[in-house]
């Protein structure tokens, strides 16, 4: 088969290479995937870029943990009606070697979803990441029903889909946005206030929509840079989920006045979430997806081929929605 592998870390355009591999077999309790779609997310480049220092030990990389295709054959174990299932696949490339970058991929029943028959094979390979870390990240502490969260960086992959999550589910959505575009993006999906997280008087700006009360719940994607705003506008019992913290890595965690103000702090990765948490989402995409009550934003299409452009793309942090190889 042909897939895109790496041998070393490196630059996108410097270790990413087009090469014909054996295609999988799947084993006992596995379907075997005909893939029509990979995305690229920014773990799957950070991976590529060296952050994973042993994931090299036992040979080359397919990367990608996002997809979306056709079962072609099922291991023991496996239903043997789902033959020719339409899937979406999620966390491909976590703890194994080979991902969605391919044109098969074999890997666990239970990470190869149902797609719905209305559902194009480049959304079904937005899911993985993305709509179940949103998922977790809304869900995490319970119902949010009556509540009012603030979604940081709504205009992003995550915090798209946590804006419509919290939306759909009741609660009161305020997100953040430094421009037009963004705001408008925020508004489409489902924000009731849109604010921008640039301002000086961030914090002001959250509590004054908010009828200058405290919220029950922030959802973040720069943690340790937001914690200070995250604090200020959180109610005495309330929670932050975050799901990254690029900008600064290893922060400071002011701990007495988290702990004044009796604060829940969720970390959340899509790999590590508890399977009930994994099974809940699963559930709740697919019946989102029957009823197309959910919104998918596919930024770039490209071929298998140009899987370093989309990598670059990724890299550069400026896109604004999925990035998609398609697999001829």
């Amino acid at each position: 088969m042909q897939a895109a592998l790496y041998r070393k870390f490196g630059p996108a355009r410097e270790v990413l290479e087009l090469c014909e591999v054996d295609a999988p077999e799947p084993g006992p309790g596995e379907v075997l995937v005909r893939l029509h779609a990979s995305a690229i997310n920014p773990s799957d480049v950070k991976k590529r870029a060296g952050a994973f220092p042993d994931l090299l030990d036992e040979g080359f990389i397919i990367p990608n943990s996002d997809g979306a295709g056709v079962i072609e054959a099922v291991g023991d174990g496996v239903d043997k009606n789902r033959k020719g299932e339409r899937v979406w696949v999620y966390q491909a490339q976590h703890d194994r070697r080979f991902g969605t970058a391919a044109e098969y991929v074999a890997i666990s029943s239970n990470c190869a979803p149902r797609l719905t028959e209305d559902a194009g094979f480049d959304t079904g390979a937005c899911l993985g990441i993305p709509a179940m870390t949103a998922h977790r990240a809304v869900f995490a502490d319970g119902d949010v029903e009556g509540q009012v969260l603030l979604v940081m960086g709504g205009a992003g992959r995550v915090g798209h889909y946590a804006i419509q999550w919290a939306h759909q589910a009741g609660a009161t959505v305020i997100s953040t946005a430094s421009n037009p575009d963004d705001k408008e993006a925020c508004l489409a999906a489902g924000a009731d206030h849109v604010v921008d997280h640039r301002a000086q008087d961030f914090a002001r700006q959250v509590l004054g929509v908010n009828g200058n009360k405290p919220i029950d719940r922030v959802i973040d994607l720069e943690f340790g840079t937001n914690l200070p705003v995250s604090i200020a506008v959180l109610k005495t019992g309330g929670a932050i989920a975050a799901y990254g913290s690029a900008r600064n890595p290893e922060p400071v965690l002011p701990f007495y006045k988290m702990m004044y103000k009796d604060l829940t702090l969720h970390t959340i990765i899509v790999y590590a979430m508890p399977n009930s948490a994994k099974d809940h989402a699963v559930a709740d995409i697919n019946s989102a997806l029957s009823h197309g009550s959910l919104q998918h934003r596919v930024a770039h299409s490209m071929p298998l081929a140009d899987i370093a452009a989309g990598n670059e793309i990724v890299e550069a942090g400026e896109v604004r929605g999925a990035v998609i190889l398609n697999i001829a």
